[in-house]
């Protein structure tokens, strides 16, 4: 029964550095190609791993064994194209020594990878590892490391956040704030981390998905969403830059802002629910009715916020020792509440008028929303 001392070298280390054609078979070509590998880089590890072959083969010889010596070489791009070679390799070596069993020795846990491809080709009767021994630790670790990286759910939950942090801190780098990065980073963390929380992942995916199929089907949400998403951006700037944050208190700095802001998100909201209106529409060539009481609701936000927030500041502003709280007791306060309530109100009538005038509508829309959240 002939015994092959089979030496792997996954990543082609021979081949590379040492010009060395692979499989190396017998002794002599075993040495002369260490020694080949060991002036061209002696501290590389396959020249322990390939003396130690050689070291296992003349103590068989010393028993009178029948066993033979092999080197088999993959290639730089560890994985599939390396594994194919070193099958191929392997078949022709079998088939040349005419081996029975595998001594395999290799020079770390990478190349013991390809220990299947050998079972289902031959018996293995023994695995030898030679490692450096400063090294084996770090080794082990430093496969155990990559192999980790490697893993789909790994790179989303850690290197994707990661990936986040050093795009944002480099943005504000390059803009010349990095004061602000640091806020920046943690606003992109929190964003992340209650996606992750509420599970919005799919939702995300869908909705880019939507937003892809948009523009290619030419869909008007798709620029409607866009057009709100660059007013209320154009507000913020335009109320942030209009808002005098080191002359007056913080507080009221803060409320002055959202009483700026509050116009942009109506508008912004009634511009992106009328492109989704009309695309339903074209879509399925009937209204859908459930939209109608939307601009109502978002209308009558907008006039109580605006209530409460503008009087807000007028009762800060008023008297600045004390809080003036008969501010909410003034005309404009009252009139604007009054008003934003009469908008919801009609809103939510006419809705269910709508809803009498449209049972049919009304009951095919909720079937189809519920077969597509089934699907």
């Amino acid at each position: 029964m002939k015994t092959l001392v089979l030496n792997v070298d996954r990543d082609d280390d021979f081949g590379r550095k040492a010009k060395v054609k692979s499989p190396i078979i017998g002794v002599k070509n075993n040495i002369d190609a260490a020694n080949k590998l060991g002036q061209a880089d002696a501290e590389d590890s396959d020249l322990n791993s390939i003396y130690y072959a050689i070291s296992i083969f003349n103590k068989f010889k010393e028993e009178n064994k029948d066993v033979e010596i092999a080197t088999i070489c993959g290639s730089i791009s560890v994985g599939l194209k390396s594994d194919e070679i070193l099958s191929q390799q392997l078949e022709q070596v079998i088939s040349e020594t005419n081996a029975e069993n595998v001594i395999l020795v290799s020079d770390g846990a990478e190349d013991e990878y390809i220990l299947p491809i050998i079972q289902s080709r031959i018996k293995i009767n023994s695995v030898n590892r030679v490692c450096v021994k400063q090294s084996k630790e770090l080794e082990d670790t430093y496969y155990r490391i990559l192999k980790i990286l490697d893993d789909e759910k790994v790179q989303k939950q850690f290197i994707f956040p990661i990936a986040l942090v050093l795009i944002v801190w480099a943005f504000f780098v390059l803009l010349g704030i990095t004061s602000y990065g640091f806020g920046a980073i943690l606003l992109t963390l929190g964003i992340y981390l209650l996606v992750r929380v509420f599970r919005w992942e799919k939702k995300i995916a869908v909705m880019m998905n939507d937003i892809k199929s948009g523009f290619l089907t030419g869909k008007l949400s798709v620029y409607t969403y866009g057009l709100a998403l660059m007013i209320i951006i154009a507000f913020i700037f335009f109320t942030y830059y209009n808002t005098n944050f080191k002359t007056q208190d913080q507080h009221i700095s803060i409320i002055l802002f959202i009483v700026t802001m509050i116009p942009g998100i109506v508008i912004a909201g009634l511009i992106a629910i009328f492109g989704r209106a009309v695309d339903v529409y074209v879509k399925d060539k009937k209204a859908h009715w459930k939209y109608w009481p939307l601009p109502f609701s978002i209308l009558a936000f907008g006039f109580i916020s605006y209530a409460v927030f503008s009087t807000l500041y007028k009762a800060f502003t008023f008297k600045p020792a004390t809080f003036d709280i008969g501010q909410f007791g003034n005309i404009s306060f009252l009139g604007f509440a009054i008003t934003g309530i009469l908008i919801l109100l009609i809103g939510i009538i006419t809705y269910h008028y709508v809803k009498e005038i449209h049972p049919v509508e009304e009951n095919e829309i909720e079937k189809k929303v519920t077969i597509a959240e089934k699907n």
